[in-house]
């Protein structure tokens, strides 16, 4: 289906755009804005995803773009464009087919296409497979449009929404759906089942039951996909506006079991005491309320009480799980270690599991703060936090309390104190100095005393202070 694109519309796409427009349309070659720039700018959401596709080959579009890179065999032209906001990466790709994906994420063959519809057919989504350019044959245009767009005035620059599988109308009804046979296209490249479940948690779309149904068929397939890639497709799922959906997705459509299944045996698996759901509910509604974006500290929110099928003993109301965060924190390592994460991701992730099960007590001294602290690291305490009001919303209990909250001012007024010899204000060089002795064991005593003395409140930890101090103990 084509139809003339609304003014008001048109004027939401970004001027760049327009300058790639009409650069390729001076040179004599089609050029269309495609995919997930064209699906926000209909969702009425900011354009910033910008990719094109025409017919120029890639030696053809850098004649167009000098500016431009190419060093891959898939067509796709990478050009940096500055506006007034910095600079943007824009993308454009000769029309293609592909053939064959024997490691079922990579075309074996590429070939150039002729046409732009040949371009779309490849693509999995519906709801990404449009297109939008110039109008570039009007007595053809006009047979194929209705009386409104023919009395539009139809004119060199107008721009046509090219919608071949209905994306709008998956749009307007909330639905992901897999363009053509979705069999094919998951068999094709299987990760695309992920970027399904994924653009399902971004949007709060429904996934369209054929297509539901063929992610099912097709779920082992993601074996054969780099863990890299899965990982990349998680961390998306885990950042999106519905992160506890798309989790559940994972398992209903069976790729969790691939990917996470140390998850899958909370299932079922009742709690005692206050908790009012089993440990794989309360694990998404977790997620589900933690306030933190960011996808790992997400993730380990929703793992940390993976441990629990493995420690659980007794019934009912005498179901216990001790040492439950620390056989989920020797899980999420795997886990870490598996989808391949960095060493800094995989010890936050490790952290945050290992240290959850913090207790919160107004009879607490400053030295079990402290420990809690440097257990946590002072660069995860907002994170764990997080982690903290996620696990209570997810489990039926306020978002906070009263201790919790004097529990969070005792880690800022604890963390004003020294927490080594080397947060204090002086140093081994004052010691030597004063003292008149050279560098050696009596050194760290006396730091160590000092250290001592400001840990207890003693003496307070200013330059002052301590230097006062140095001149009134004796060797």
């Amino acid at each position: 289906m084509k139809q003339v694109l609304s003014e008001d519309l048109a004027k939401k796409i970004p001027a760049p755009v327009f300058e790639i427009f009409k650069k390729f349309s001076q040179a004599g070659y089609e050029i269309y804005l495609v995919g997930g720039g064209v699906r926000d700018l209909l969702l009425g959401r900011k354009v910033h995803d910008c990719d094109f596709t025409t017919n120029a080959t890639p030696q053809e579009i850098q004649k167009i773009l000098p500016e431009s890179f190419y060093d891959n065999i898939f067509g796709t032209v990478g050009t940096i464009i500055k506006t007034e906001k910095g600079e943007e990466k824009y993308e454009v790709t000769t029309y293609r087919t592909e053939q064959d994906y024997t490691d079922r994420r990579h075309p074996d063959k590429v070939s150039w296409g002729t046409s732009l519809e040949e371009d779309l057919k490849r693509r999995e989504l519906t709801i990404n497979a449009m297109a939008i350019g110039y109008v570039r044959n009007q007595e053809t245009f006009l047979r194929s449009v209705g009386t409104s767009e023919r009395q539009a005035g139809i004119s060199e620059q107008s721009l046509e929404l090219i919608d071949l599988f209905e994306g709008q109308k998956d749009l307007k009804n909330k639905t992901i759906r897999a363009v053509g046979n979705p069999n094919e296209r998951f068999s094709e490249d299987a990760l695309r089942m992920m970027r399904a479940v994924r653009f399902a948690a971004q949007l709060g779309f429904i996934i369209d039951a054929e297509t539901f149904s063929a992610i099912q068929h097709n779920a082992p397939l993601i074996n054969q996909i780099s863990k890299e890639r899965i990982k990349d497709e998680l961390f998306k799922i885990l950042e999106s506006d519905f992160p506890a959906e798309g989790i559940n997705l994972l398992l209903t459509s069976g790729l969790l079991q691939y990917i996470i299944p140390e998850l899958i045996k909370g299932y079922g698996l009742s709690q005692a005491k206050h908790h009012i759901y089993d440990v794989w509910t309360h694990s998404l509604m977790a997620l589900k309320y933690c306030p933190s974006k960011n996808p790992l500290v997400r993730l380990a929110t929703l793992i940390h009480d993976i441990g629990k099928p493995l420690v659980a003993k007794g019934e009912g109301e005498e179901r216990t799980f001790y040492n439950h965060e620390v056989v989920g924190a020797k899980i999420a390592r795997n886990i870490a270690k598996r989808l391949k994460f960095s060493k800094k991701e995989e010890e936050k992730l490790v952290t945050l599991v290992r240290w959850h099960q913090f207790t919160v007590d107004e009879r607490q001294t400053d030295s079990a703060i402290r420990r809690f602290i440097r257990n946590v690291g002072k660069e995860n305490l907002q994170d764990m936090l997080d982690l903290r009001v996620g696990d209570r919303l997810g489990g039926g209990a306020k978002e906070t309390s009263w201790r919790l909250e004097k529990f969070k001012k005792r880690l800022i007024e604890v963390q004003k104190q020294p927490f080594t010899v080397a947060d204090l204000k002086v140093n081994g060089f004052d010691v030597m100095k004063i003292f008149g002795i050279q560098p050696g064991p009596k050194v760290g005593q006396i730091l160590n005393l000092l250290f001592e003395e400001v840990v207890e409140k003693k003496l307070e930890n200013t330059r002052e202070n301590l230097l006062e101090r140095l001149k009134q103990i004796s060797l």
